[in-house]
């Protein structure tokens, strides 16, 4: 499902004016829409009180087509325009009906509408749509109707909410959200779902998502490069897997790390390559740590390497791998490696290696932080390489803060894909993977529970066993993202929020692809 900036919508609404259609078509099928989501809602409308709220722009004027459609339907309809509009004639349009019209000039306490909220079974949100960008002034009248919603919404018997596009304060393309925004029930979106409503705090705000369909042409929509991943997506995207077929048919992955620090990485992101699909997988790690590594993970071959003083692997080992790389088609690299001189030197040296493997690799955890230190590192990773920052990570490779690259998380994403030229996921709620070509998929979900160590190291063996068996990076990085945070949702109806070790991600796995495929 394809996801939009408010530009984009923007865009893509005047495709469709460009098509035949009038922005008064647009908003007569908009608010037509927000009518019938309403009405299945309550169930019935006989009898039933409905306030809409509306803004000064065609936000409102949705609400207003919706108050409309209401009224004739048997709906006691009120409306609250706290701010005149600019165009009144939709409201005039009323006259004949018998709708009460509370506007904000008549009743500057918000006294009327906080009675007319509190006593109705539903409130439509159409104050501000997608253009909403600065913060809401708390004394202006928008504010003060927003105030009376979230009483009403807190008091026992609250009535129902729906949001028009979006609900009112929150940011189309970012997820923010004023602190005045109030959650709905549901939000009935238009054409197509905005960014917005799947980056966090947004994705909390919004209750249960209905997208109308208004006329929007196809091809405008395809030409959109931001993809929400989804189950569909997955169940089409997941590797064949042919019933004569031996190990080498899934493809060997190669995991490079450990250390005597981080034991345990490459163990887990071996084992999730192998519960993901992968024929084999080979662990080369500092040889003092394979008795205790090989104890958790028999299924493994192993490349034990001369450990550096530290514990790691030496820079040396580099030299070492290069004559293995044949017998490979992918590899993870960092999982556990720590992050000292050696390992910059020896993530350094393997970066040429790694072009030549078939199907790819994946670079995780210190390997990146030991890339964010190379003056040259936009020449030496390979196109065929999946980076998996987390937020520190990622911080640490664009030379900004966190809480940039949290405020931004799309844009940097592309930004760093582009400059590298290879594909890049970065971790977190609703976790972002982009192509340099600016392809975006997005996960739906952020959980709380995938927020303990371990997980990126499952995460980084997914994506190797994905691209060992023949996905194209971007495909291979879409699809353990999906079906890791999908792993991590069927969990969650388990353990709740917290409790989960990340090797029990790896044993879920497997049903949760059994469920999609089927």
């Amino acid at each position: 499902m394809k996801l939009v900036t408010s530009a984009e919508m923007r865009q893509l609404e005047q495709a469709a004016v460009d098509a035949g259609a009038t922005l008064a078509q647009l908003m007569e099928e908009a608010g037509l829409a927000v009518a019938q989501e309403a009405w299945m809602l309550l169930g019935t409308l006989e009898g039933r009180r409905i306030v809409v709220l509306v803004g000064p722009g065609n936000n409102g004027g949705d609400g207003i087509v919706a108050a409309r459609h209401l009224s004739d339907w048997g709906a006691e309809v009120a409306l609250v325009v706290p701010r005149r509009r600019r165009d009144e004639s939709l409201i005039d349009g009323l006259a004949p009906r018998e709708i009460t019209i509370i506007r904000g000039e008549d009743d500057p306490a918000f006294e009327r509408a906080a009675a007319a909220i509190e006593g109705c079974d539903l409130v439509i949100d159409a104050l501000l749509g997608i253009g909403q960008k600065r913060p809401i002034d708390p004394g202006e009248p928008l504010a003060l109707a927003l105030q009376r919603l979230r009483a009403a919404k807190e008091r026992y018997a609250p009535p129902k909410i729906v949001a028009v596009d979006l609900p009112t304060g929150l940011d189309a393309d970012t997820g923010a959200a004023d602190p005045l925004t109030v959650e709905p029930e549901l939000t009935v979106t238009f054409g197509l779902p905005k960014v917005g409503m799947y980056q966090a705090p947004g994705s909390s705000l919004v209750g249960r998502v209905q997208v109308i369909d208004i006329g929007i042409p196809r091809a405008a929509q395809e030409a959109v490069q931001l993809e929400l991943l989804t189950a569909r997506w997955a169940k089409t995207a997941l590797p064949t897997r042919p019933d004569d077929a031996n190990k080498g048919t899934f493809g060997k992955v190669l995991v490079v790390g450990g250390s005597s620090r981080y034991i345990g990485a490459p163990r887990l992101s071996a084992t999730a390559a192998y519960r993901a699909g992968a024929g084999l997988v080979t662990i080369a790690c500092p040889g003092p740590l394979v008795p205790m590594l090989a104890m958790g993970i028999a299924e493994a071959t192993w490349l034990p390497q001369e450990a550096a003083e530290d514990g790691g692997l030496r820079g040396e080992s580099a030299i070492a791998l290069r004559s293995e790389w044949p017998k490979f088609e992918t590899a993870v690299v960092g999982p556990g490696l720590g992050l000292t001189d050696e390992t910059r030197a020896l993530t350094w040296a393997l970066l040429p290696d790694l072009a030549d493997l078939p199907r790819g690799a994946v670079l995780d955890a210190d390997a990146l932080n030991a890339l964010a230190a190379m003056d040259d590192a936009a020449e030496r990773v390979p196109a065929n390489v999946v980076l998996t920052p987390h937020p520190g990570e990622m911080a640490r490779l664009l030379g900004t803060t966190v809480a940039d690259v949290q405020a931004r998380r799309i844009e940097v994403t592309r930004e760093v894909a582009a400059r590298l030229g290879c594909v890049v996921v970065l971790k977190g709620a609703h976790t972002v993977v982009c192509a340099p070509d600016g392809r975006t998929g997005l996960s739906p979900y952020a959980n709380p529970l995938l927020a303990s160590a371990g997980t990126g190291d499952v995460l980084a063996g997914m994506i190797g066993a994905y691209l060992s068996q023949g996905c194209a990076p971007f495909e291979a990085a879409c699809l353990g993202v999906y079906l890791h945070a999908a792993t991590g949702e069927a969990l969650r109806q388990d353990y709740g929020e917290s409790g989960l070790l990340a090797g029990e991600l790896c044993d879920r796995l497997p049903v949760v692809v059994k469920e999609v495929k089927s």
